[in-house]
């Protein structure tokens, strides 16, 4: 049995160094993502070595090689320069969990542009928003999501090439894409990109105002590919499953870069979730590490330790989780259920790497955050003085030190806005934590009114906005609303305009509508029709005060709202 080393050893004269040596890098020389995940693998000695099993969820699969990979990326790449996407050009990936994708986002990367994933299931008006802040030159879907793209294209005057992976009937301006019809392409010159270059665009919800695009650089696969090794302890014979959307940071770093530039295969399961099924697919892939989210975890709970046994399970030897806080009772169900600790990681879209974790190897408290990565330096800042604290047990804000190679190098078309976050020199997370006296952090809550719903961030503004286009709405305000399940799940608060009465059916009305122009996540699970909001003296609504009230908190000082 191989044993994992301690958390002390590891820090034991880190350097980020270390990784890119790994990784053949040179300071100053070319670094490409799309590369190092599929050439370097296969001059490793691995090009026959699997890289992905696929099956979806009516029982087709699929099976790739390191060298299929490298092949299809290259085809990927090839068409695309071919019909005259360039370098810098953001190329949105609008796709299920299909092979294509995976191939796609590599594919992007190896010809220097600029790859945005997006979540499947938004719908048009958050597609258009993200499409259109980016502007976005290229978009690569599938028959089932062409509908939205071709309603919302007229208002994309930059979007000038919509590809498509599967059978579709066509439409002027709309290109096939279908890797299998395609020559295969065995020798493809890959994009110079360095260190700085952007790679990968991802959009995460605020506050206030419109998503934020995170711009990721090349250099992130520093971050990326160590702490994949470190953290999720992968190795040459694992069978590697991460359940995360690559609409999602965590799906891109640790679904695609981290496990394949590890040279890991991996395993990808394109259904909803099942728990009898996805038992069935750990024990027919023989999967021996498993990334997901607390959100599934509590899922598995429900349905009982019995069902877990009736798999063979064997083959697990390493649970992580990541996207929101791991409560302690999802630990203590996983050492039952597997006879394994879930470690949790966290980390955010900005920091585009794990950056306080549960090694392998190391003490695992339920509930713990763990310990910063080596090479991270990490700690909770006075709310006032933005100063570390050094008080075990006191809450402060999490921050980071800047300067770890996966931190975004700031928002699209908005660099204020990201700046913003950086005090004296610390990236502060917008999270609330307390450290004990062994270093263990401790996850307390968000300090914004961002809404974690299922380990998916959303924005109140984006919902608000959303709600305030319907003719009943007058006023509205997006909260976090506790759950048991998805931890926590949006509820919207209402004001409606004269000529409309509060009903069930107006509320089923005004839920779809939020599903089917946004998405199914930011679908308030609750409508509370109220004569007023809480707002300031300046008539800014006062979010807070409505979630405290959700959560049962005390709702602090109200001396600045204003008097009805």
């Amino acid at each position: 049995m191989i044993t994992s080393p301690s958390y002390e050893d590891r820090l034991q004269g880190f350097d980020w160094r270390q990784s890119a040596d790994e990784l053949g890098l040179t300071p100053g020389g070319p670094v490409n993502i799309g590369r190092h995940c599929t050439d370097r693998i296969c001059g490793l000695g691995k090009a026959r070595k699997t890289a992905l099993h696929w099956e979806d969820f009516r029982g087709e699969t699929r099976t790739y090689t390191f060298d299929d990979l490298r092949v299809l990326t290259n085809t990927f790449a090839q068409l695309l320069e071919d019909q005259g996407v360039a370098a810098g050009d953001r190329v949105c990936m609008f796709l299920d969990r299909v092979p294509e994708l995976y191939i796609g986002f590599l594919g992007v990367l190896k010809m220097g542009a600029i790859v945005q994933p997006l979540f499947s299931a938004f719908g048009e008006d958050s597609l258009w928003t993200r499409l259109d802040d980016a502007g976005t030159r290229a978009i690569v879907t599938q028959k089932k999501h062409l509908g939205k793209v071709r309603r919302i294209r007229e208002k994309l005057p930059n979007l000038a090439y919509v590809f498509v992976v599967d059978d579709a009937n066509l439409r002027d301006g709309e290109t096939p894409l279908r890797l299998d019809d395609l020559p295969r392409v065995e020798t493809y010159t890959v994009a110079p990109t360095t260190a700085e270059t952007p790679s990968v665009l991802h959009y995460t919800s605020g506050t206030t105002g419109q998503p934020k695009g995170a711009q990721h650089v090349h250099n992130s696969l520093i971050s990326q590919y160590i702490t994949a090794k470190w953290v999720l302890d992968l190795r040459d014979d694992d069978v590697y499953w991460c359940n995360a959307d690559p609409g999602w940071v965590t799906g891109t770093s640790y679904g695609i870069i981290g496990a394949w530039a590890n040279g890991v295969t991996q395993a990808v399961l394109d259904a909803g979730f099942n728990s009898d099924k996805w038992y069935a697919f750990i024990a027919k892939y023989r999967v021996s590490v498993w990334y997901s989210a607390p959100t599934a975890i509590r899922l598995l709970m429900k349905d009982g330790v019995e069902l877990a046994k009736q798999h063979d399970l064997s083959s697990l030897r390493h649970l992580a989780s990541v996207g929101e806080p791991l409560n302690a009772e999802a630990v203590l169900w996983g050492r039952e259920a597997y006879g394994l600790d879930f470690h949790d990681t966290y980390w955010q879209t900005e920091t585009g790497c794990m950056v306080v974790t549960n090694f392998p190897g190391m003490e695992v408290r339920p509930g713990s955050m763990g310990k910063p990565f080596p090479g991270i330096t990490a700690a909770v800042l006075d709310e006032t003085t933005h100063e570390p604290i050094a008080e075990p047990g006191r809450v402060g804000l999490i921050a980071l030190r800047e300067g770890w190679p996966s931190q975004i190098r700031g928002y699209w078309n908005n660099m204020a806005g990201y700046r913003k976050k950086i005090v004296n020199g610390w990236y502060v997370c917008g999270d609330r934590a307390s450290i004990d006296k062994d270093g263990y952090f401790w996850f307390s809550g968000r300090d914004d009114d961002v809404i974690n719903t299922g380990g998916h961030l959303v924005g109140p503004f984006e919902i608000e906005s959303a709600l305030l286009e319907h003719p009943a709405v007058a006023e509205s305000a997006a909260v976090a609303k506790p759950d048991k399940v998805n931890m926590e799940v949006v509820k919207a608060f209402v004001t409606l305009k004269p000529g409309f009465e509060a009903s069930g059916d107006l509320e089923l009305e005004i839920m779809n509508v939020i599903r089917k122009r946004l998405s199914g996540l930011a679908m308030p699970q609750e409508i509370e029709f109220v004569d007023s909001l809480p707002k300031t003296r300046s008539g800014k609504i006062v979010r807070r005060i409505l979630r405290a009230q959700e959560f049962g908190e005390p709702i602090g000082d109200v001396s600045s709202l204003m008097n009805d």
